[in-house]
């Protein structure tokens, strides 16, 4: 198997909604947004597949020095092998990898955050860079799309920790900053046993009426003249708002079901960005 046909499959099998966004790319694009999204979901999986703490935290040490070599020139995983050729065209940078596996790092040091400034920290480093990075390889040629790039990385992320409650609930996480859990009365215990109710609803709906904000801060922010380049990012941006309503929809019964779209559907809210411009 070629590093290509290595992170192809990764990047299939992930089920992601980013794999939507990839598919109207031209290819030199889509090659490299799929080689980057697939060390992305090798790091993350050392996290989520990985039961014992410090076997994890040395397979991303390996990752570390993995991300060294391939920047002298040296790259032996697939991933890496499959990345490095687009590295200098879409100027992505070792701090940018370094950025995700340090992300990935805090998941296994905190299960809590205490307040949304430390979990915009762990938002940059995990969706921020990665929006940064995608950025460039989908054609930015404005400085001002970098910020657009980030603030939509932290309303795509923001989607993900609502949806995801329930699941990481049951690895004992709770991403909802302890001193908003407080302001609603929502005990951490009632999140980690997937209690529902309406404390619980009155906080989720807070947290998602900051991810709409979010997405229209980040529409607002990116320049005119990139709209046409950053249309897969619209496209995620289109599938993860639809899913966020669609939360929200269902009342936030996100404790004991992960609600999410089909792929026909997915696929509709990609090709009407593609093809109308439009969400």
């Amino acid at each position: 198997m070629t590093p290509e046909q290595y992170v192809q499959n990764k990047a299939a099998a992930s089920g992601s909604s980013f794999y939507y966004a990839f598919l109207f790319l031209p290819r030199p694009r889509r090659e490299a947004i799929t080689a980057f999204y697939a060390f992305c979901r090798e790091v993350d999986d050392v996290v989520d597949e990985v039961s014992d703490p410090g076997v994890a935290q040395r397979k991303l040490a390996w990752w570390q020095g993995e991300v060294a070599q391939a920047f002298k020139g040296q790259p032996t995983h697939p991933v890496m092998q499959a990345l490095m050729p687009h590295a200098g065209n879409y100027q992505i940078e070792p701090r940018h990898l370094l950025g995700v596996i340090e992300g990935c790092q805090m998941d296994l040091e905190q299960s809590r955050y205490l307040d949304y400034l430390g979990l915009q920290r762990y938002c940059h480093l995990v969706a921020g860079v990665v929006g940064e990075v995608a950025a460039r390889i989908f054609g930015q040629t404005q400085p001002a799309t970098t910020q657009y790039a980030h603030t939509l990385g932290q309303a795509l992320q923001l989607t993900n920790i609502l949806r995801d409650v329930g699941e990481d609930a049951m690895r004992g996480r709770i991403y909802l900053p302890v001193n908003e859990l407080q302001q609603f009365d929502v005990k951490a215990h009632e999140v980690l046993k997937r209690e529902h109710s309406e404390r619980f609803v009155a906080l989720m709906r807070f947290q998602a009426t900051r991810a709409h904000r979010l997405y229209d801060q980040a529409l607002a922010l990116l320049p005119a003249a990139d709209r046409r380049a950053q249309k897969p990012g619209l496209m995620m941006a289109s599938i993860y708002r639809t899913l966020l309503r669609e939360i929200e929809h269902e009342n936030f019964q996100v404790l004991h079901q992960r609600i999410s779209l089909t792929p026909l559907r997915k696929f509709w809210l990609a090709w009407k960005m593609q093809a109308l411009g439009r969400m």
